[in-house]
């Protein structure tokens, strides 16, 4: 066992929980998963003001231990030292949000239920003042018998009176023995009960005074109405992509001049040899083409965050539940799906709060529709080099539009695929949308650096990782077997890759697809940002003399017509170009069929795509 005590964040979700576990940590932190499944673990250490060393784990969102999602059985099953290989924390952090008791002191009820050492911690205690809520804390405490302290997680020393209670506690060890035995008392457990005693904790603690109309009211009046709302959400979304790639070309140009400076001196300062070809052409060419869309993906990430942080999603959510009710899904889905945009993963796994078994496997189903960061750097190189930079109707950025409709086009895609799948699966009727709708407040600076540099540290890691390797494995099929004597054509064509490629050109031909195109498309299986790294390492090896300076954006630019880089972009919209996608749905669905359904339905749509694309942009002599 570690000699540094472990102890466990609890609480429903928009409750604060994870905003105090940043305040707490920082950027000490080890993002995972629960052995089994796909449930995010997080863990982080931190120090205490006496100088004790602490282990925390931010566990799942949970309303209630009588779980109903697999979010809410992870936190079930680790507090009660049910989980294998987990170890059993030896005391609790239960954090409520201090504007909604109501709800959120159930679960406090039920958690002395098993009788683990617990602080409560009353979060949000600016937004219960400013609402006119006020809490007798010390009445609170006696009534409850465990220490409760109020906390602030968005303020800088709004974590003190929790430390200090940890530090009075001295929590060090829990015995094992006593986790199932208490467990099983949740079974028994009056749900009737525990309401009575929530409402009686109320009026014995709380009151509240008579206050003007809150700032969440007022703005929901227009967030939240019929017509403004939804012009509301699509001015934010329009406002998303315009930024990607205005605010984001002077980094960009940043880094791509460092990398191919760094190229050239890496050249000019190295003989002529394999291990030269290697570092040039294969690593800095390769990886170094990725890296270059960090700036795009880390803009894209802090709206995101920034949304979410601000409580606008939820309202989201509810502003889209008639549209999505339409092909047949309920507005639950649509965090899911907006999370899908930054990776297909993590919004598959989040799923599983959808209850309805049809609802969410159709969400499963097209959630690799949602135009996901990894397709960035391709979208951002296709248009940079085909579409040109300038302002439409003097306020709008040309190639922020074209990215707008090929997310557009995914949107729209997902939507059309539910609705044929609506005709197809059986379904037990709609679902009520019932979902909560946290206070507005300003995203915090803190946590949104941290989560920034999460998604920063993850990407510069598959670059740097897996991106590096399968670069490194694309070089070597790119430079061996070596040209025979007298050879007059780049030594790639006499390849592996480059044999690979001309026999996967006759398939993808009457799509517009060249072979440097379908060696991309193969390593791009792994990760659909690989192609780039690999057209960079292709075209390096295609070409010699000045013309290996040039970016990959100029190069592509002279090899390739208007109809084929359309071709591509409709390809990205719509293939399933990540093994990890198909891997997470395998596990969420328990089986093969439904992965290999999508990969059927997903090629088969983007083949057939990227025709039509293909062939009318080559009637109309694009």
């Amino acid at each position: 066992m570690s000699a540094v005590p472990l102890i466990a964040l609890v609480g429903n979700p928009n409750c604060g929980k994870t905003a105090l576990f940043n305040r707490l940590t920082g950027a000490r932190q080890k993002v995972g998963n629960y052995a089994g499944v796909t449930v995010e673990r997080k863990e982080g250490q931190f120090v205490s003001p006496a100088g004790q060393a602490w282990r925390i784990l931010d566990l799942p969102g949970a309303y209630s231990l009588l779980a109903a999602t697999p979010d809410e059985a992870v936190t079930r099953d680790v507090i009660a030292g049910a989980r294998a290989g987990e170890m059993p924390p030896v005391g609790l952090v239960c954090v409520v949000d201090a504007t909604n008791l109501r709800l959120n002191l159930r679960m406090v009820l039920e958690l002395q239920t098993l009788g683990i050492p617990m602080v409560l911690a009353i979060n949000m205690m600016d937004q219960a003042i400013k609402r006119g809520i006020h809490i007798d804390v010390a009445r609170l405490q006696e009534r409850l018998g465990i220490p409760v302290v109020e906390t602030v997680a968005i303020q800088s020393g709004g974590e003190q009176a929790l430390l200090t209670q940890l530090d009075q506690l001295g929590w060090r060890d829990r015995p094992a023995a006593e986790v199932t035995t208490q467990l099983d008392k949740l079974a028994h457990l009056d749900v009737q009960s525990t309401h009575q005693r929530v409402g009686a904790l109320l009026d014995e603690c709380v009151s509240t005074s008579q206050a003007r109309e809150s700032l969440t009211a007022r703005l929901d009046r227009f967030a939240l109405h019929p017509i403004l709302g939804p012009v509301i959400l699509a001015a934010l979304m329009f406002l998303v992509f315009q930024a990607v790639f205005s605010w984001a070309s002077a980094p960009m140009d940043w880094i791509d001049e460092h990398m191919s400076a760094l190229g050239q001196w890496v050249q000019a300062h190295m003989s002529d040899g394999p291990l030269r070809s290697l570092l040039v052409d294969g690593v800095i060419s390769g990886a170094g083409s990725v890296l270059v869309f960090l700036p795009q993906i880390l803009i894209l990430f802090a709206f995101i965050l920034a949304l979410e942080d601000s409580g606008y999603l939820p309202r989201a959510a509810f502003l889209l539940d008639r549209v999505m009710g339409s092909v047949g899904l309920s507005g639950r889905a649509f965090i899911p799906l907006l999370s899908s945009f930054a990776c297909a993963i993590p919004g598959i796994m989040a799923t599983r709060t959808i209850a309805n078994p049809r609802d969410r496997l159709v969400t499963i189903l097209i959630a690799p529709l949602m135009t996901c960061s990894a397709r960035l750097p391709v979208y951002a190189l296709l248009i940079a080099a085909f579409i040109p930079s300038r302002t439409v109707g003097g306020w709008f950025n040309l190639q922020g539009l074209v990215l707008f409709g090929l997310y557009a086009a995914g949107i729209l895609s997902g939507l059309l695929v539910a609705l044929v799948l609506k005709l197809f699966m059986k379904d037990a009727g709609p679902q009520p949308l019932l979902m909560e709708l946290p206070d507005y407040h300003w995203p915090h600076l803190r946590n949104l650096a941290i989560g920034l540099w999460e998604r920063a540290r993850i990407f510069v890691q598959r670059v740097g990782t897996i991106i590096l390797a399968i670069m490194i494995v694309l070089w070597f099929l790119s430079s061996f077997p070596a040209p025979p004597a007298g050879a007059s054509e780049p030594a790639i064509n006499y390849s592996l890759a480059g044999m690979l490629g001309k026999a996967l050109e006759v398939i993808f031909k009457p799509i517009g697809f060249t072979w440097q195109i379908c060696i991309a498309l193969v390593p791009g299986m792994a990760a659909r940002e690989v192609a780039v790294g690999a057209l960079g390492t292709v075209y390096a090896l295609s070409q010699s003399g000045d013309d290996l300076s040039n970016a990959l954006v100029s190069v592509v630019q002279h090899a390739w017509s208007l109809p084929t880089a359309l071709s591509l972009m409709t390809w990205y919209v719509y293939a399933p170009q990540c093994l990890s996608t198909i891997i997470v749905v395998k596990r969420e669905t328990n089986g093969w069929k439904m992965p290999l359904l999508m990969l059927a339905y997903l090629f088969g749509l983007a083949y057939v795509a990227c025709f039509i694309v293909y062939r009318l942009a080559l009637y109309w002599g694009a």
